[in-house]
């Protein structure tokens, strides 16, 4: 069996990093898409009607995609001037400390319910922020280049069933207070995993180099290439959250609309969309390793995701399976996710990685915000189906042309700094 640095390509790939970035992107997801899932429910239980839920519950999940920008700024410098275990910390405790609040909501006494809501959501999105960045920033600094790909697929593929269990616990449990009351759990269990998870050796030798500038953010807007490519890192995932936030999320609105009988549950939708997201990270990785690219990796599987897309909205679909079963479709396809997160990694130096890792999914996820309210501006003029097929061109000639013009890394050697 091939080694690498001692090891066979086994002991990296199930190695503490890649085990425990893999159970706290878990973890992540779980929470991070919590409120999707239980969203009418929830609203529902406080009092709110059907129509009120539609436009509070859009409001709430700007709430936590606001944390979340912010909290990507916090938490990606953070990680590269203390480094990536301080975020790791610091991050779960956050979004743990914020969902077991979610869960007391409707014993709240002291202001209005929904504005609590609204507010926790903003710190749970703060929290929510770091996980990912850090796990991928570390995982990729710990592992040989030829096994990068493929340990961050891992890490994403078991991280994104979180969704998937978010879903059948709220089933099984009968009440999404329990379901907010698990999640926290589950972050403080993590951080018992996390004490035996060491730092990142690359970012250990800069550690004492009071000359190397370590997570200055506004370094990406003081270089023109820098900041170029830093853009086309997040573009790269815009059709990413387009399909999630926009079709999943309000998956009710689309069944209506497509004239679907039955009531569509967003919750299911949301489940199967990460079931299919899931499959997808997993594959991702030995795709790039079979093409020897990451461009042509993701920009395959982009338009994967776009069939999905138009068949969803112009298809004629006229039950919720196949509803659902196009849901895990556009997960599939937009299952590159590791690899847009593990790109952004790659472009940057050791001194802005975990500021750039961090950011970029998170401005990404920001970036629902515009789109819902473009969604919710077009949708009198040009109806629910137009209206989302006019965001999806955005995000997705955003996409293709970010993935094809980004410089590759296939096997980039990642111990570099950035001037």
């Amino acid at each position: 069996m091939t080694t690498y640095q001692g090891k066979t390509k086994y002991q990296h790939l199930f190695s503490l990093p890649v085990i425990v970035a893999a159970l706290g992107y878990f973890v992540d997801i779980y929470d991070l898409q919590l409120f999707g899932i239980v969203r009418i429910p929830s609203l529902l239980g406080l009092g709110l009607t059907m129509e009120q839920a539609d436009a509070v519950g859009t409001d709430i999940i700007n709430y936590q995609m606001i944390g979340l920008l912010l909290g990507g700024l916090l938490w990606g410098i953070l990680g590269d001037k203390k480094g990536r275990l301080s975020v790791l910390f610091g991050s779960i405790i956050t979004y743990s400390l914020a969902n077991v609040a979610c869960g007391f909501i409707p014993q709240i006494e002291f202001m209005d319910k929904i504005e609590a809501y609204k507010w926790l959501r903003f710190v749970a999105g703060v929290g929510l922020a770091g996980e990912l960045g850090a796990g991928i920033t570390l995982v990729s600094e710990s592992l040989p280049k030829e096994l990068r790909a493929i340990g961050t697929s891992l890490v994403a593929g078991v991280g994104l069933l979180g969704a998937v269990v978010g879903t059948f616990t709220v089933r099984l449990s009968g009440d999404w207070t329990i379901a907010y009351f698990v999640g926290g759990a589950m972050g403080f269990l993590l951080l018992l995993l996390r004490v035996g998870v060491v730092e990142s050796g690359i970012y250990k030798d800069i550690t004492d180099k009071a000359h190397v500038m370590k997570g200055d953010f506004f370094s990406f807007f003081t270089n023109k290439e820098r900041f170029i490519k830093y853009l086309k890192c997040i573009g790269i995932g815009m059709p990413t959250w387009f399909c999630i936030g926009i079709l999943a999320y309000q998956s009710n609105q689309f069944g209506k609309a497509l004239g679907i009988p039955e009531t569509i549950d967003p919750g299911l939708a949301i489940m199967w969309a990460y079931i299919g997201i899931s499959a997808g990270d997993f594959g991702s990785g030995f795709l790039s390793q079979a093409l020897r690219s990451r461009k042509k990796a993701i920009a395959w599987m982009m338009g994967f995701s776009l069939v999905g897309v138009l068949l969803f909205l112009f298809a004629g679909i006229k039950s919720a399976e196949m509803l659902y079963a196009l849901c895990c479709w556009l997960g599939l396809g937009t299952g590159y996710w590791a690899m847009f997160v593990t790109v952004g990694a790659e472009q940057f130096g050791t001194n802005l990685r975990a500021t750039a890792a961090t950011t970029v999914p998170n401005f990404v996820r920001g970036a629902l915000i515009p789109m819902n309210m473009l969604f919710v501006a077009w949708k009198p003029s040009l109806d629910v189906i137009l209206a989302g097929f006019a965001v999806g061109v955005l995000a997705y000639a955003i996409g293709f042309y970010s993935t094809l013009t980004i410089p590759e890394t296939h096997d980039k050697d990642l111990d570099f700094l950035e001037a």
